[in-house]
């Protein structure tokens, strides 16, 4: 190529590079504000997007996820785009880090998601089942998002009934979610066994082996938008030296 074409690639390369990563600097902001919207009011989440967020909620923090997912994206896009806009090689350099490090993650989590399912699950009953027997029934937000979650999607607690025995509901109400029996009252141990009613998270994860095919297509996507941006991220660098 001419160094004239040279150039015009260059430029247009850099302007692509620019307005990719300001729409990831503006989605960030928006995961950042709707994450602290949901940690300042979930309800108003919750009836606004159904049970499908209220399942969601139960096995992430969707409120903590969006916030860190929102303040990430924020921060390759200011890279990306104002490293692109100043033609800073330092800047461009953070950026293809940052997106590499992710992008790690990502497969090391996909691996981990697909061999450790049950290690998974261990972490989650560590995390959730203790929260579980403090904030039921104390937690006017936190009960509300469980009970609609239990109700929607047939299940109770994170693996199953046990999950509230010795909780905060269960000391003061004398019983279980009436969830875990099949909605009948009041819900004993004897009933609530006899109802075999599934915990949140198996019937959560079936409905994620269900939806794998659209999880992997979205998954295969993001990791080439990736790929995409580091491969434009050095461009633009080696570039630079030969400026």
């Amino acid at each position: 190529l001419s160094a004239g074409a040279e150039m015009g690639c260059f430029t247009f390369i850099k302007v692509m590079m620019i307005l990719f990563n300001l729409a990831i600097f503006l989605g960030g902001g928006t995961l950042l504000g709707v994450g602290i919207w949901v940690k300042v009011d979930g309800e108003s989440f919750l009836n606004i997007f159904g049970a499908l967020s209220s399942s969601v909620l139960q096995v992430v923090n969707v409120s903590y996820l969006l916030i860190v997912i929102g303040s990430i994206l924020l921060v390759i896009g200011f890279l990306g785009c104002y490293g692109a806009q100043k033609e800073s090689k330092c800047l461009l350099m953070m950026f293809f880090s940052v997106v590499l490090i992710i992008f790690i993650a990502e497969v090391a989590a996909a691996v981990v998601a697909l061999v450790f399912t049950g290690l998974a699950e261990t972490l989650l009953t560590g995390l959730v089942t203790p929260l579980l027997k403090e904030k039921y029934g104390l937690d006017k937000s936190f009960t509300h998002i469980w009970n609609v979650t239990m109700t929607e999607v047939h299940c109770c607690g994170l693996n199953n009934y046990t999950d509230f025995n010795n909780s905060y509901w269960y000391e003061t109400q004398g019983s279980y979610p009436r969830q875990c029996c099949d909605m009948l009252e009041p819900c004993n141990s004897t009933l609530a066994a006899q109802s075999h009613v599934e915990g949140c998270f198996k019937q959560i994860l079936e409905e994620i082996k269900t939806n794998a095919g659209v999880a992997g297509g979205v998954a295969a996507g993001i990791a080439a938008l990736e790929i995409a941006a580091m491969a434009v991220s050095m461009y633009l660098y080696c570039r630079l030296d030969e400026k």
